[in-house]
C-alpha cells in the first residue's frame, strides 16, 4: 500500500554522505539503539565509508546529485535526483519506515520528498546556522525543524516547528567531554593542532609556517605542532617546518581527531558545524577561518554565532594572513588564562545531550504522527 507506514517499523535517516551530515545522523542512531528504537540509513554511494552505528543496521543507497553548476551539471543533477526519488520510493516501500528524519544534503531530499509522497511522518535536523539548500528544499513537509545555532538563518523566529536541540556528536568526541583544559604553563610545551578538512586547505599550508616562523624565538621553540595538510603540501611544509627546528607532525587524515583535539592547547581550524560542535563538546580555544566558497557563506555564521559565546577568535579569510596569524598566536600564547577563559566559554556553550533531545522528538513524531501529515505544511 502506497501510504502504508508502521509504528514500529524503522526510523529512516535520510542524509547526504559527507561528514558533517553523517556525524549527527551517526549520533542520533546510537541514542536510538540505546533507545531499541530500529532504524535504517539513506544515503548515496559516499555513505559505504561510514562506521559507527550506522554500521550495524540496513543501509539503502540512492542516485543523487547536487542540481548546481553550469546548465548541463543542474540538468544531470535533477535527472539524478528524479531517479533518487524513484529509489526512495521503494525504499520507504520496502520498510514501511515509522518517521523519516533528514540531515540535509542533496541526497536527503528524494528520500524526504518520498516521505511525503508517502504521508510518512517526517521532520529535518540543520547542522549550520544557516539552513542548507537541500532541507530549504524539504522543508514544509516537516513536523520538526531541529537547529544547532540560535538563531539558523531562514528558519523563522515565530516557525512553531523550530527546536533548538544542537549539534548531535560522534561518540568518540562525546566520550571526552570531561577531559580537563590545561593551559600551557609559563615556559612548557605548547600544543597547537591546524586542520582544515578536504577544502580549501591550500591556503593554510602557506599562511601557517610564515606565520609560526615570525614568532619570537622562545615560543617558538615551546611549539608542539599537529599540522593537516593536503598530500600535495605535505613534503613542502614538512621542510619549512624542519629547517627552523619546530617540532611537527603532518599528516593528511588523522583518524584519532577526536583525541588530538582533546591534546591540544590551541585549534586553528575552518567553521564546519561538526568542528564547532566537536570544540564545544571537548572544551578547546580556537582559531576559526571560515571556508569563504561554503554555501550561503553557513561557515562565517556558524564562526560567528560561536564567537559570541567567548569561545573563539574568528579570522576572515580575505584576513587570513601570516602577520594576522603571528599576532593572535602570540598574544594567545603569552597570555594562558585568556586560553583558559575560552576553553571555559566553550564547553558551556556544547549541548551534550543535542543526540537525547534529537531522539525525543523522533520519538515524540512516532508517538503523534499527525504533526506531519495535518500540520506540517500549515
Amino acid at each position: 500500500m502506497a501510504s502504508a507506514h508502521s509504528p514500529l517499523g524503522p526510523v529512516v535517516l535520510a542524509t547526504g554522505g559527507t561528514g558533517g551530515h553523517v556525524f549527527p545522523a551517526e549520533a542520533l542512531a546510537g541514542e536510538l539503539e540505546a533507545r531499541g528504537v530500529p532504524f535504517a540509513l539513506v544515503t548515496d554511494s559516499r555513505g559505504k565509508q561510514w562506521q559507527g552505528a550506522l554500521s550495524r543496521r540496513p543501509i539503502h543507497y540512492i542516485r543523487s546529485a547536487s542540481p548546481s553548476g553550469p546548465l548541463h551539471r543542474r540538468i544531470l543533477g535533477l535527472l539524478a535526483l528524479g531517479l533518487g526519488l524513484f529509489d526512495a520510493w521503494r525504499v520507504l516501500g520496502r520498510v514501511g519506515p515509522a518517521a523519516v528524519v533528514g540531515f540535509g544534503g542533496y541526497a536527503s531530499v528524494p528520500t524526504m520528498i518520498a516521505a511525503r509522497l508517502r504521508r510518512v511522518p517526517s521532520m529535518l535536523h540543520e547542522q549550520n546556522a544557516v539552513l542548507g539548500k537541500a532541507n530549504r528544499m524539504v522543508q514544509g513537509a516537516a513536523a520538526y525543524v531541529g537547529t544547532s545555532f540560535m538563531p539558523t538563518r531562514f528558519v523563522g523566529a515565530d516557525d512553531r516547528r523550530a527546536r533548538f536541540v544542537g549539534n548531535p556528536v560522534r561518540e568518540p568526541v562525546q566520550k571526552l567531554r570531561s577531559s580537563p583544559y590545561r593551559p600551557p604553563g609559563a615556559d612548557r610545551v605548547i600544543d597547537m593542532l591546524v586542520f582544515a578538512g578536504s577544502q580549501g586547505a591550500a591556503s593554510f599550508s602557506t599562511v601557517v609556517p610564515l606565520a609560526i616562523l615570525s614568532l619570537p624565538a622562545p615560543l617558538r621553540a615551546r611549539l608542539r605542532l599537529v599540522q593537516q595538510c593536503r598530500p600535495e603540501d605535505i613534503e613542502r611544509v614538512r621542510a619549512v617546518y624542519a629547517q627552523a627546528g619546530i617540532v611537527a607532525e603532518l599528516a593528511p587524515f588523522f583518524a584519532d581527531l577526536p583525541q588530538r583535539l582533546a591534546a591540544a592547547h590551541l585549534v586553528l581550524a575552518r567553521s564546519g558545524a561538526s568542528t564547532v560542535a566537536e570544540l564545544a563538546t571537548i572544551g578547546r580555544p580556537s582559531i576559526l577561518v571560515p571556508y569563504p566558497y561554503a554555501a550561503d557563506d553557513h561557515q562565517t555564521a556558524n564562526a560567528r554565532a560561536y564567537a559570541a559565546t567567548g569561545a573563539c577568535i574568528v579570522v576572515p579569510h580575505q584576513s587570513f594572513t601570516a602577520a594576522t596569524l603571528a599576532g593572535h598566536l602570540q598574544s594567545l600564547f603569552e597570555m594562558p588564562q585568556q586560553l583558559a577563559t575560552m576553553a571555559e566559554a566553550a564547553h558551556a556553550s556544547a549541548r551534550p545531550d543535542a543526540a537525547a533531545r534529537l531522539a525525543d522528538l523522533v520519538v515524540g513524531l512516532i508517538a503523534a504522527p499527525a504533526l506531519s501529515v495535518s500540520g506540517a505544511a500549515a
